[in-house]
């Protein structure tokens, strides 16, 4: 259920769009047919009124034939007549064609409905909703099926037609190395993306990892309340007693944490592991980015390649317009040394890639094309965990229907390096950290950034 690249194609999803493109040849054929039919039927009709034309004439000549003068009344009367069989063949003909049209273009859209509602179903079942936040609620859309093809009443609103702005999401990026059993995981990305109330808007902020915070305790882990990077949130809560890793269960303590400071209520949670992040970005076919700062890799080679033990050659990334495949994506959100401002820069592209992978998303046009949003999903589903607190991605999908990628701000909130006897320790936000996570709350978050256009940093 996955692609490894562009030699590998997703065999859900080509089952799927088979079945879609089976289903639409079947319509189509019985569409041909009933052109084929009415063709077969209006030379039949045709056929019958030059017979019957022919008819008349044979009756007019017999009657000079026999010596008796044909009535001019009774030919005429027959000329009119094959003329309104000729008539009745043309309105015969363009009843039955219309009517053949009309069949076959709604069986067609029965059909195309048939196949988005099933497609939609597949792509609510593909990734797995988890308790991220630690309160489980009830789906409020069951478990998807074939039923869910069925036309819904008439007055029935769409799925998430309910759901009101204003809403928060948090995303976290988790660096577990899924090669190496038993490795601790850590949330190296954390992002909050704030959507006005009336869902047009969206702003993307990010909490650099080493930042210090107040990690409260954990019953589920069973870990102690500690100040210290808010990385290790996700590291003490995915502790399982008795042992092993339960990174959902991390996220429910790295979602208390970041309450903790801003203040925030998340609306809906997602959690992607970094070989995730790698394999959505070929899934969608790579991403555009502008690169603001030359950057060299210091992990992989210009073909992808582990360099680390040869010592290079490294991957390039120069400043201009560039597009990223998986690997480069995933290279280029790692790296912070020879940045400008080393972690803070790191972030700063974290929100790039995600508004670069928004913006080549919202490309595809989903809502009318929802075939593309299934092979996405199926691909990345595995490395993907949602908390979509009891709603469905089809509901989402909808009620975000009109947020557009050039409505998507990026901000970034300063902060700068803490030291304790000359050693380094971690981070700290800027004090007007404070006054945009209020403004967050409060919905009023556009009229804050104009006040403060510095902490825009979306470059072209």
């Amino acid at each position: 259920m996955e692609s490894d690249g562009p030699g590998r194609v997703d065999l859900a999803w080509v089952y799927s769009f088979t079945q879609c493109s089976l289903s639409l040849s079947t319509l189509r054929t019985g569409y041909d047919t009933l052109c084929v039919e009415g063709r077969r039927t209006a030379r039949r009709d045709t056929e019958l009124g030059h017979s019957n034309t022919e008819l008349g004439h044979s009756n007019a000549e017999l009657g000079h034939s026999n010596g008796v003068r044909a009535s001019p009344r009774v030919y005429t009367v027959r000329r009119r007549d094959a003329r309104n069989v000729k008539g009745r063949t043309h309105v015969t003909t363009r009843t039955r064609l219309v009517a053949g049209l009309t069949a076959g273009a709604v069986l067609l859209a029965a059909g195309l409905f048939v196949a988005v509602r099933l497609v939609i179903a597949s792509l609510n079942s593909a990734i797995p909703q988890a308790d991220l936040f630690g309160v489980a609620l009830p789906s409020a859309s069951g478990s998807p099926s074939a039923s869910a093809a069925a036309q819904p009443p008439a007055n029935t609103p769409p799925e998430g037609a309910d759901i009101t702005g204003p809403l928060n999401f948090l995303i976290a990026g988790e660096d577990t190395r899924e090669n190496e059993p038993g490795s601790i995981p850590h949330s190296d990305a954390i992002l909050i993306m704030h959507i006005s109330a009336d869902l047009t808007h969206a702003y993307i902020t990010s909490l650099p990892r080493d930042m210090l915070v107040n990690v409260p305790a954990y019953g589920p882990s069973g870990s102690g309340a500690d100040f210290t990077k808010i990385t290790h949130a996700m590291t003490y809560g995915a502790r399982v007693p008795g042992g092993g890793q339960n990174t959902a269960q991390g996220f429910g303590l790295l979602a208390q944490t970041v309450t903790g400071f801003t203040g925030l209520e998340f609306s809906a949670g997602a959690l992607v592991s970094f070989t995730g992040l790698a394999k959505l970005a070929d899934a969608i076919g790579g991403i555009d980015i502008y690169v603001d700062h030359d950057v060299t890799s210091i992990h992989r080679g210009p073909d992808g390649a582990d360099t680390v033990a040869q010592g290079g050659p490294f991957a390039h990334y120069p400043v201009g317009s560039q597009h990223l495949e998986g690997w480069q994506v995933l290279d280029y959100a790692r790296q912070r040394y020879g940045l400008p401002s080393g972690a803070y820069d790191r972030e700063r592209h974290h929100r790039q890639i995600v508004k670069a992978m928004i913006s080549k998303i919202f490309s595809f046009d989903l809502m009318n094309h929802p075939f593309v949003a299934a092979y996405v999903v199926l691909t990345v589903g595995q490395y993907l965990k949602l908390d979509l607190r009891g709603r469905s991605v089809e509901a989402y999908a909808y009620a975000l229907r009109n947020l557009r990628p050039e409505n998507v701000t990026l901000v970034g909130l300063p902060g700068s390096s803490v030291y304790s006897g000359g050693s380094y320790i971690g981070e700290s936000l800027a004090p007007i950290q404070a006054s945009y996570f209020a403004a967050v709350r409060s919905d009023t978050t556009a009229d804050f950034l104009a006040g403060h256009p510095e902490l825009i940093n979306d470059p072209r």
